[in-house]
């Protein structure tokens, strides 16, 4: 199994990571939100792997520019996932999925580098 990061292009916490994957030499592909789409089986892994307060990027300014009423009516991974699906950049980004297939959300070098020791 190959990495693969999942994020948009333009976000420059995917920039960072994906600049490290590669200064690290770690082959990887990268999915496109915008372009690709998000993927739901997988949305369904990241929800099981990292809970739906993890993913939810409730702090960003995709999230506060929803409707009041959206935001409120995410109490739960159902309500969330349908939200995330309908806007990708709610997610918080980048999602991996390792090579050992599991996942981690957002950017963290210092936890980045014991993967790839």
């Amino acid at each position: 199994m190959t990495v693969t990061l999942y994020g948009i292009p333009n976000c420059d916490t995917v920039k960072r990571a994906r600049a490290w994957l590669s200064e690290h030499g770690v082959e990887h592909r990268f999915h496109d939100f915008k372009r690709d789409g998000v993927p739901p089986d997988r949305l369904d892994a990241w929800l099981r792997a990292a809970g739906w307060q993890r993913l939810l990027n409730s702090k960003g300014t995709a999230w506060r520019k929803l409707d009041d009423a959206v935001r409120g009516s995410v109490t739960d991974a159902a309500s969330a996932r349908a939200v995330m699906l309908g806007s990708s950049s709610v997610i918080k980004r980048p999602v991996v999925q390792w090579a050992d297939g599991s996942i981690t959300v957002g950017f963290d070098a210092a936890d980045w580098d014991t993967r790839v020791a």
